[in-house]
Formats: structure tokens, C-alpha cells, sequence
């Protein structure tokens, strides 16, 4: 499945098989494949093949249904009676009432997984046990010849590299550890 080229909007086609077409990629799809272009944020619009009227919101209807059929209940019994109710009394606004209220949780959510990572990053604990790590691999690559290969450098946080007197001092701390376990092999 390839994405649409920015501001394009795929056309599905829904036959009376119920069977539906990607115009684009010339390929039969499923709904979880319909699923998963709304996940990765392509627009599309399904048409009925035979009338070509636009049956987009039956189908995002039905992708709901079987999602929630799934197990994956994320709707409360409690919303979907409200929402049961509205129908038939004219309630203006709420569809772009609950459309902003979307648009409004996912900038959230985006902004709280954003403030997250940043806070990972600037912790100073995070910083630390990649100083450490990093030691630990120049140790090991001291030690073992062969055992670490150089990777490709990354952008890392301010990393200390280890002086001598550290690089020593695990020389030895590594040497009186081979000597107890060759002592315990003996």
C-alpha cells in the first residue's frame, strides 16, 4: 500500500460483493487495510462502483463496529446510548463539536508524548547510564580484542570519556575478576 502524494485522495471502490478496490495500487483491499491508511493519516474516499455515490462514512461506520467487536472497546455503553439518543433529534453542531473534541485529544496526546521524550532526554539519570555504558564498552574493548567493533558514531548527549586512571582502574578491577574465576575453574 503505498501513500498518496500530498493532497491527493485515494479512490476505493466498493463493489456489490462487497469486495473493495484501491485505484490506486490496482489491488483488492480489506477494511483493516482501510484501517491502517487512516492510522497512517492517507485520504481516501470509498465510492459504491455501481452508482458512484461516496459511502466513506458507512465504511469508517463499519471499521468502528468491527474494532469495537474486537475486543478493542474503546467506546463506553454509556456514550454510545447518548449518542444513539441524539439521532433523529436535531442536535446542530455536534458533529463538529465531537470533530474538534477529536482534533483537540490527539494535539494533546501529541504534546504529552512530545514533553515525555524532551524529559527523557534532560534527565540526568539518562545521561549517566549512557556515561556508564559507555565505559563499559571501552573496558570491554580493552579487555577482549575483537569483542567490541566500532559503531557508527551518534548524536549522544554530552558523554565523558574515561581518563587513563579510570581505564587503569578498571584494567585492574577486570584482572582481579579473571583471577577468581580462573581460580574457581582450577
Amino acid at each position: 500500500m503505498t501513500k498518496a502524494q500530498d493532497g491527493d485522495c485515494v479512490i476505493i471502490k466498493k463493489y456489490a460483493n462487497r469486495r473493495l478496490y484501491n485505484t490506486q495500487s490496482s489491488s483488492y483491499i480489506t477494511l483493516d487495510h482501510l484501517a491502517q491508511m487512516v492510522r497512517e493519516s492517507i485520504d481516501f474516499k470509498v465510492v459504491d462502483a455501481k452508482t458512484g455515490d461516496d459511502i466513506t462514512h458507512q465504511i469508517l461506520t463499519q471499521i468502528i463496529v468491527d474494532e469495537e467487536a474486537g475486543g478493542e472497546q474503546m467506546l463506553p455503553v454509556s456514550f454510545l446510548r447518548q449518542l444513539i439518543s441524539m439521532y433523529g433529534n436535531s442536535v446542530q453542531g455536534l458533529p463538529q463539536y465531537l470533530e474538534a473534541s477529536m482534533n483537540h485529544f490527539s494535539e494533546n496526546q501529541q504534546k504529552l508524548r512530545s514533553a515525555f521524550e524532551e524529559s527523557l532526554g534532560n534527565n540526568p539519570l539518562t545521561k549517566m547510564a549512557q556515561q556508564n555504558f559507555d565505559m563499559l564498552k571501552a573496558a570491554a574493548a580493552a579487555f577482549i580484542p575483537g569483542s567490541a567493533a566500532p559503531e557508527a558514531p551518534e548524536a549522544k548527549p554530552e558523554t565523558h570519556s574515561p581518563s587513563s586512571d579510570e581505564l587503569s582502574s578498571l584494567r585492574a578491577q577486570m584482572a582481579e575478576m579473571q583471577n577468581k574465576l580462573d581460580s574457581l575453574s582450577d
